[in-house]
């Protein structure tokens, strides 16, 4: 299982695309943009193990705020969203008051309608993505992707129950595998975050997560197969929280 992937951006897209419903059980496919997600749809069949949902990627919120209606709409229409969350590193600070606008209108539609399932981008913004939660804590469930922050935000966010996807590259760093190995084991799940991670170089390929539960089974000091055990129980416990169970 994938549980954070841009699918659509690898080269050959829509070779990856098969060979990935056909290994993995399930991939979910995030989009970058309300408009993104709409070619993406139509672009790419349906298949049964790969979920492709709406989002607006925090880098990109300055370039694409004209489209938060859009994606308040097709909100409506989905269980899931993601891309979504909040930057506040340096390079996207100056953008950073149009973010909270969008992550706040994200998080409150999500809300409205009854809550969603949500795969959020926290890079040095995690205590104003969890403030967000906290104005609107019907928004539903929050999969922090590659969470990068302090061990006490780490501590508030799983006291919020956020869940965590993580993949081979979060392991790259002593800090990424000192946050890895605090993380609730029952509430983390794995991600590839191809075609952006890379490992020596190469990016991840959506069913290359495998290595997840090898770098996990070193940490919690257990084997492979257990933490892969691990990891296939938490997978079914979120895709039922997503309804696709």
């Amino acid at each position: 299982m994938d549980f954070h992937c841009h699918l659509d951006l690898y080269p050959g897209a829509r070779e990856v695309y098969r060979e990935a419903a056909r290994r993995n059980e399930f991939t979910w496919l995030v989009t970058t943009s309300p408009k993104a997600f709409a070619a993406t749809s139509r672009a790419l069949e349906p298949l049964p193990s790969v979920l492709i949902t709406p989002g607006l990627h925090p880098e990109i919120a300055h370039e694409r705020a004209a489209e938060l209606d859009l994606l308040l709409e097709q909100i409506a229409g989905v269980k899931a969203v993601g891309e979504v969350g909040l930057d506040g590193s340096p390079r996207f600070k100056a953008h950073y008051e149009v973010q909270r606008k969008i992550f706040g209108a994200v998080i409150a539609r999500s809300a409205e309608l009854g809550g969603r399932t949500l795969s959020i981008h926290s890079r040095r913004a995690v205590r104003d993505v969890l403030a967000e939660f906290e104005r609107h804590p019907n928004f539903g469930t929050a999969v922090m992707h590659w969470f990068s922050g302090s061990t006490a935000e780490l501590k508030a966010a799983a006291a919020h129950g956020c869940w965590f996807s993580i993949g081979p590259a979060m392991f790259d760093s002593a800090s990424g595998r000192a946050l890895a190995a605090a993380m609730p084991r029952d509430r983390v799940v794995p991600e590839s975050d191809g075609p952006f991670a890379k490992v020596a170089g190469k990016p991840i390929m959506p069913w290359n997560t495998f290595r997840t539960a090898e770098d996990l089974a070193s940490l919690w000091g257990i084997s492979p197969d257990e933490a892969a055990g691990t990891l296939a129980r938490n997978g079914q416990a979120l895709l039922h929280l997503m309804g696709r169970r």
